[in-house]
């Protein structure tokens, strides 16, 4: 099933105004179901909050963090990645930097950060982390945190093959538009669960990538 989500206007923000508003209304408070096993985060989306409560009475719901890297050109992009073919989780998905927390991460900002650094070599000094967007769990059983980020252009890409196939931009203004959030559906455990879906050019934009983003305009977009 296939169908375009139009509930809502395009957006028309431009760069300077999205991050002015991001900086207004994100903060870095870690929120506590980040680590809490007893509070199970939510999606947003009634089908993958579903399909999340029934993974986490199986296994548990492990910590996670993603980078959202908005690059600050005259027409605003957002770096993404194609995740390897041979991996076991999320093989060839389209995602952003990201991966799990670890014991040696200060925050998971700073995880995010070094993620984005192992995967395709985006340096730090380019980075300027602008807050927390909300605990975003997938049916997949992670909790995620995004971190929303300011990245000067003029860095240089370095793929990391084991984990990222291909790096590449998508417009910020593509992205934020509620005409290209689709909603797609598959069937899970004999249920039919609905997913955001952003297709770009050849690119498939899907899942929890397409659910963050759509969380992203609701935060930031929205009054």
């Amino acid at each position: 099933m296939t169908k375009p989500f139009l509930k809502d206007e395009p957006a028309r923000l431009g760069a300077a105004d999205f991050f002015a508003r991001s900086k207004a209304r994100l903060t870095f408070d870690v929120p506590p179901a980040l680590y809490d096993p007893n509070i199970v985060p939510m999606s947003g989306d009634p089908g993958t909050d579903k399909m999340l409560q029934i993974i986490a009475r199986e296994q548990p719901v492990r910590p996670a963090a993603v980078l959202i890297p908005v690059i600050d050109r005259p027409e605003p992009t957002v770096l993404l990645t194609q995740r390897s073919a041979h991996l076991n989780d999320h093989a060839g998905q389209i995602a952003f930097p990201g991966g799990k927390i670890d014991a040696m991460d200060a925050s998971p900002r700073d995880a995010a950060l070094r993620e984005a650094e192992e995967e395709v070599g985006l340096s730090r000094d380019f980075v300027e982390p602008v807050g927390y967007l909300d605990l975003y769990g997938t049916a997949f059983g992670f909790r995620i945190l995004p971190t929303v980020a300011r990245v000067q252009p003029g860095f240089e890409l370095a793929i990391n093959h084991s984990e990222v196939d291909d790096a590449f931009e998508v417009p910020l203004s593509f992205l934020m538009n509620p005409a290209n959030h689709q909603m797609h559906s598959k069937e899970f455990r004999g249920m039919e669960r609905f997913y955001y879906a952003m297709p770009f050019a050849e690119r498939y934009i899907w899942g929890a990538t397409a659910g963050i983003l759509r969380v992203l305009y609701e935060r930031i977009y929205l009054p």
